[in-house]
């Protein structure tokens, strides 16, 4: 991520072990550490700094990085049970041996399902911390519940799963992973958005811009995994190709893959500039999916 956010992924950091201290306590001590093991590896935090950013655009005032901790929260389950043998098969995720590696299978199953009341209370919990009015607060779950499910990343992992080894086209890449990548990109902004009291076009305006960062990250990722090296990117690369995935790059060649980027972060920007919602930090945000080496 740019130095300017460093930060403020540090404040998301603190929040992540806050929680962790309160959140965990009566968990049997393997699957807190588990679960720990999970949230804690090094991230960019892309979810909570979005969510603090659209807070921020539409006018938020107060402290959002507990808010921002949900999206994060549900985020590190699905790379807990995406990297399961029955799933994606990784030994690697951010440099260091993935959570089944360290704790075995069961205890990284049961660990992720239990992350996901975690979020939940989480977001419950900031909510009332923020006074926010309880419409507000059930919105807020209701969203990030929903980006999580079967319309959202739970859906899109098994269509994904259910493509492998077969040829699929381009609208069919896209919508799996609008639902596997981007639903909670998606529902990151918008809970931003809710929380600092956004209009229905406002609210749209983000949506538009989350679908469209978060489609660039995922065609971003499946070209670092044909350009980069395992060293340099923290996981094994190369996986698309050995698990039969119809990548964007096997589908649009490299250079087709990133200009295709290029174009959806420039539609993103334009649905933000529409509502005088493009602030530098979600314009740089949005320069660093298509620029980002990691």
């Amino acid at each position: 991520m740019p130095a300017r956010f460093e930060g403020e992924r540090e404040s998301v950091e603190r929040r992540l072990d806050q929680l962790c201290g309160t959140y965990l306590s009566g968990l049997p001590t393997g699957i807190a550490d588990a679960i720990r093991y999970g949230l804690k590896s090094p991230g960019k935090r892309i979810r909570p700094l979005l969510l603090l950013y659209a807070f921020r655009a539409v006018g938020g005032k107060g402290d959002a990085t507990l808010l921002g901790c949900g999206p994060e929260i549900i985020h590190a389950y699905s790379l807990l049970h995406d990297d399961l043998p029955c799933m994606d098969d990784d030994d690697v995720r951010r440099g260091r041996p993935t959570v089944h590696k360290v704790y075995g299978s069961r205890t990284a199953i049961i660990a992720g399902v239990a992350m996901i009341p975690i979020a939940a209370l989480v977001v419950r919990d900031a909510a009332r911390g923020m006074r926010l009015k309880q419409e507000v607060g059930l919105k807020l779950l209701q969203t990030l519940l929903e980006a999580g499910g079967v319309s959202g990343m739970i859906g899109g992992q098994s269509r994904d799963l259910a493509g492998e080894g077969r040829s699929l086209s381009l609208g069919d890449r896209e919508e799996i992973h609008r639902a596997k990548t981007g639903a909670l990109i998606v529902a990151s902004l918008v809970m931003g958005a809710l929380a600092a009291g956004a209009s229905l076009a406002q609210v749209t305006a983000v949506e538009r811009y989350g679908r469209a960062v978060g489609l660039a990250f995922q065609i971003m990722d499946d070209v670092l995994d044909v350009t980069s090296t395992t060293t340099e990117l923290g996981k094994t690369t190369g996986r698309d190709v050995a698990l039969g995935k119809n990548s964007f790059p096997a589908l649009l060649g490299v250079d087709g893959a990133q200009a295709r980027a290029r174009a959806l972060i420039h539609d993103g920007l334009h649905a933000l500039a529409e509502q005088k919602l493009l602030t530098q930090e979600l314009s740089q945000v949005a320069n660093f999916m298509v620029t980002r080496t990691s």
